[in-house]
């Protein structure tokens, strides 16, 4: 579900290092948001990441 409709942009995955240097896998997630946009002239909810809502590429439904 962590990922944009707009942009597609999804979860990464890392390494998380601690201080002693021990490595475990990490997952990095977008800041994903439910919003209700216009999708073909008729509002929709839909997925968008806030770098997308906040560019404009969202036109947001009333």
């Amino acid at each position: 579900m962590a990922k944009c409709d707009i942009c597609g942009k999804g979860v990464t995955f890392g390494i998380k290092v601690s201080h002693s240097h021990r490595r475990s896998n990490r997952t990095w997630k977008p800041n994903v948001r439910r919003v209700k946009a216009m999708v073909d002239g008729s509002p929709k909810y839909i997925h968008a990441c806030t770098r997308c809502i906040r560019s404009g590429k969202v036109t947001r439904a009333i």
